[in-house]
Order: structure tokens, then sequence, then C-alpha cells
């Protein structure tokens, strides 16, 4: 059934356009070579993706700074796998990663296609947790940014989504009001939730095959889209 009244959508970006997952095992391939860190990528990435998750529900919740997770996700996971590495090539693999995570430009498929077909219809932007210096460089490198009127990011509104303050900042942004307003993102908690309680409509994006609840409009692929929009 087609959403009636929407003006403006609004996207996460990291696993919703962005293939955070791609372009996040190159840069590690891409600095553990520079660095001559002789671990298994592949090893590395099985304990680091969900301590990494762990650490950005954390960020969220203003429990850990965004030094202590840039820094926390890469000591527990090697620690996870019993490689020693000292704390100074930790701090320079943090670096390094943000440097070249943003230099791989992969997409989730069906991003560019279903920006295509809503860039006409609707005013398009971006509500991300990520940091600020990274997402605009993911998106020029990936080749999307001109499909967007306005980012919002967390450093920019002061607060992570799902606050309700990072919404109302992303309004304001745009110059749209909640009701004529779309959350499309892979988050539950963060996107989906956090959107409907300020009054947006919202598309939850389950590429994971979670359990939503069942009111909730949900996604599997994003070209499928085009049956609410």
């Amino acid at each position: 059934m087609k959403i009636k009244d929407i003006k403006h959508i609004f996207f996460d970006l990291d696993h919703t356009l962005w293939d955070f997952d791609k372009n996040s095992s190159l840069a590690f391939d891409k600095i553990f070579k520079l660095h001559n860190v002789t671990v298994n990528t592949t090893d590395f990435l099985s304990v680091y993706e969900p301590i990494n998750f762990d650490y950005w529900r954390l960020y969220r919740e203003e429990k850990v700074s965004k030094s202590n997770l840039r820094y926390g996700r890469l000591k527990d996971s090697f620690d996870a796998i019993n490689f020693e590495v000292s704390d100074q090539l930790i701090d320079l693999l943090s670096v390094d990663y943000i440097n070249y995570l943003t230099t791989f430009n992969h997409l989730l498929k069906g991003s560019i296609e279903i920006l295509q077909y809503l860039q006409p219809k609707y005013e398009l932007h971006i509500i991300t947790n990520g940091f600020e210096e990274a997402q605009i460089r993911k998106m020029n490198s990936s080749n999307i940014r001109h499909y967007f009127k306005t980012i919002t990011n967390s450093e920019m509104a002061g607060v992570k989504k799902p606050n309700p303050i990072i919404f109302d900042f992303a309004l304001n942004v745009a110059n749209a009001s909640a009701h004529e307003s779309l959350m499309i993102g892979d988050n539950y908690e963060a996107d989906i939730i956090g959107a409907l309680e300020v009054g947006f409509d919202a598309i939850y994006y389950n590429y994971h095959n979670h359990d939503p609840e069942p009111h909730i409009k949900e996604i599997k692929d994003l070209v499928d889209l085009k049956m609410y929009l």
C-alpha cells in the first residue's frame, strides 16, 4: 500500500545505503598489511563485528566517548583472538581505519536504483550517528552526496538516534514537519522506534531478518520501497 502525504524521506547511511561490512573488511585488509599485523582478517572480523555493534550501542547511550569507541573496539577484538598489540599501534590502526574506510565505495544492492527512483518525487535527507568527517567522505566516494538535500549527524545535533532531539534537529535543517516525513533505516531501535516516537512514519530495512513488531512496515530489499512510495 502506498504511503500518502510524504514529502521528505530521511535515510540512515551505514548498513542502509552504504555497505559498511564490505567496506570495513577491505579497510582492515589494507591497514593490517600496511602495519604488518599478521592476523587473518576473517577471524578478526568474526569477533570485531559484534564487539563494534555493542560499542555503538554504548555510544548511542552516551556511555562511551568517540575516542573510547575507536580504541576499545580494536583492543577488545585483538584480546578476543589472543593477539598482542601495543596501545600505540592500536591508536595508529584506529586512525588509519577511518581514513581508509572512507576510500572504499561499495553500496548495498539497490541503493542507486532506489535513490534515482525517489529523488524526482521527494526531498531526500540523511540522519546518521556516524562521525561527521567520515560520513561526508563516504557519500562523496560512493557518489551519492548529490541525491540528498541535507545531512544531519549526531555530532551536529549533540545527541544520537534514537534521542528525539536529533530527529527534531534534522526536521529543522530540512524545513520539514514530522507528519510529512518518513525514516528508513536498518536499526530498529535507533532508526524506527526513534522516528516513530517523534511523529515520523518509518520503514524498517530488515535485511538482518530480525523480528519487528507486526505493525512496523518493513522491507528486505531497498527496491521494495517502491511498494510503499
